[in-house]
């Protein structure tokens, strides 16, 4: 059978395998590090099989690992991506050193906080960041200004800033404290700095934002700068993912006990007992 009608996609098998997004792997297979047993490859369009010897950047790829999924509550102050041109520290610098690699579900920026899930599975992390998911993303606000009903009409319409349309907001006011007003917003998909930039087009300018939920996934009581890994049985319950268990040794089979058997004394064996009367 043709290769090309076998096996898997090359950026899945490496998304699987936590090597970056599907996106991501289709860009490094562009720029001429992949190769597939002993040859680059300049294409995304190859099916490979679990025989194929897959490098990348010259390194040998892992069998993927099965999925896992973390909570992150990410702090102010830092970017979430794995580098940054102005040098500036990421969540990556940050994170605990026994954490294998991982990819953020979404982003969060600079001076945003709060809930960020991590995974080490591309496949899932594209998953969970498509719209079609329909998972809502809910943010507690705090914003400068004095709104009434009014003023966020057009946010729970739908409003489109500098050419770009963002889908209705589900917005809370919750309580105004002297000039800052705080609200609870919630959204089903997260285009790049979209609450501060919808707020700014009404006259509100955010000044907090923090992600209490993703999904199902709430940040709770998880400290700034903790992370914490999502139990398998949260994952098969609400991704319908099954993580095959670590096999274990079983334990040595323990010899049979042996049966004392008492040497009898011919003397006593053959010795009538007498009868009752």
């Amino acid at each position: 059978m043709d290769k090309k009608h076998e096996g898997e996609r090359i950026a899945k098998r490496l998304a699987r395998a936590g090597v970056a997004s599907r996106r991501e792997v289709e860009r490094m297979v562009e720029a001429g590090r992949v190769s597939v047993n002993g040859k680059l490859i300049d294409s995304p369009a190859l099916n490979v099989t679990p025989g194929d010897k897959i490098l990348v950047d010259g390194k040998p790829v892992a069998a993927a690992e099965p999925t896992r999924l973390w909570r992150y509550h990410k702090p102010r102050g830092l970017v979430t991506s794995a580098s940054d041109e102005k040098g500036r520290q990421t969540i990556f610098d940050k994170l605990p050193a026994d954490l294998p690699r991982v990819m953020t579900v979404g982003r969060l920026d600079l001076n945003s906080e709060g809930l960020l899930l991590l995974t080490n599975d591309g496949e899932l992390k594209r998953r969970l960041e498509l719209p079609s998911t329909g998972w809502t993303r809910k943010y507690r606000v705090r914003a400068n200004g004095i709104p009434d009903d009014a003023t966020l009409k057009p946010l729970r319409d739908g409003i489109t800033v500098g050419g770009e349309n963002f889908q209705p907001m589900e917005i809370t006011l919750d309580r105004q404290q002297g000039a800052n007003v705080w609200m609870t917003i919630s959204l089903r998909e997260g285009k790049n700095r979209e609450i501060r930039r919808a707020l700014e087009a009404v006259g509100l300018k955010v000044n907090r934002l923090i992600r209490v939920s993703y999904g199902p996934f709430q940040i709770g009581e998880l400290p700034a700068g903790s992370v914490e890994e999502i139990r398998p049985k949260i994952l098969r319950d609400q991704l319908g993912i099954e993580r095959t268990p670590e096999p274990k040794q079983a334990p040595a089979a323990k010899p049979p006990r042996a049966r004392q058997i008492r040497a009898l004394d011919p003397s006593k064996s053959l010795r009538k007992r007498p009868k009752r009367q």
